[in-house]
């Protein structure tokens, strides 16, 4: 284990956030609303889950690039997966533990660009953090927020054939061209484009909103 964090599992007696404001109850059935295409509900899990997210990326002292990678990475995996997390009430342990996975493997890929054992080199970001880095996190995670959550409110006004494909699609490790016709009744020569008119509208429409 990583010096500075905690097994996934420990995040099950910490509250998500640093009021303390999401309960599991609450989470559970925010999950659920999100499962159904509720975007206020994603909203709510994003601002709500948001800092138990930043917290592990900052346990594993990450540069800013890398963390905001990682951080965006979390939150792709936890909507492509969104159906299919068996306790909705834990998904800030699923989170959690999805972090830590990511921070190691962005770790391991740096470790092999500059292998050493030296701490000064491997401290990259320092510990002590200005008041001011402090807000511009702040202030950076909740711009990410919001445009994840700009980003779902225009895929769930695509159209369901659209939605359908894409979920299909964004599921890990991805399914093959033979399986998505299998499961959703196209043809498999129909897959690829169709794919592209589907990410054309949603880009079109993140542009149209301002949304990069």
């Amino acid at each position: 284990m990583t010096a500075g964090t905690l097994p996934s599992t420990a995040y099950d007696v910490m509250p998500y956030t640093r009021g303390g404001t999401v309960d599991r109850t609450e989470v559970g059935v925010l999950v659920r609303a999100a499962v159904d295409g509720d975007a206020a509900a994603w909203k709510a899990l994003v601002e709500g889950l948001s800092p138990l997210v930043w917290s592990v990326v900052r346990a594993h002292r990450l540069s800013d690039a890398d963390g905001h990678e990682v951080f965006q990475t979390v939150w792709l995996r936890f909507a492509q997966h969104l159906g299919r997390i068996r306790e909705p009430e834990k998904a800030g342990s699923w989170l959690a533990s999805t972090a830590r996975h990511e921070c190691l493997k962005v770790i391991k890929g740096l470790t092999r660009l500059m292998p050493t054992d030296d701490p000064q080199v491997l401290d990259r970001v320092s510990e002590e953090r200005t008041p001011e880095q402090t807000l511009i996190d702040s202030e950076e995670a909740a711009a990410q927020a919001e445009r994840i959550r700009h980003l779902w409110q225009e895929f769930e006004e695509l159209g369901e054939r659209c939605r359908q494909l894409l979920r299909v699609l964004m599921a890990a490790p991805p399914p093959s061209y033979v399986e998505v016709s299998a499961a959703l009744g196209i043809a498999v020569g129909s897959i690829g484009p169709l794919r592209q008119r589907c990410l054309r509208r949603l880009r079109a429409r993140l542009d149209a909103r301002g949304t990069v």
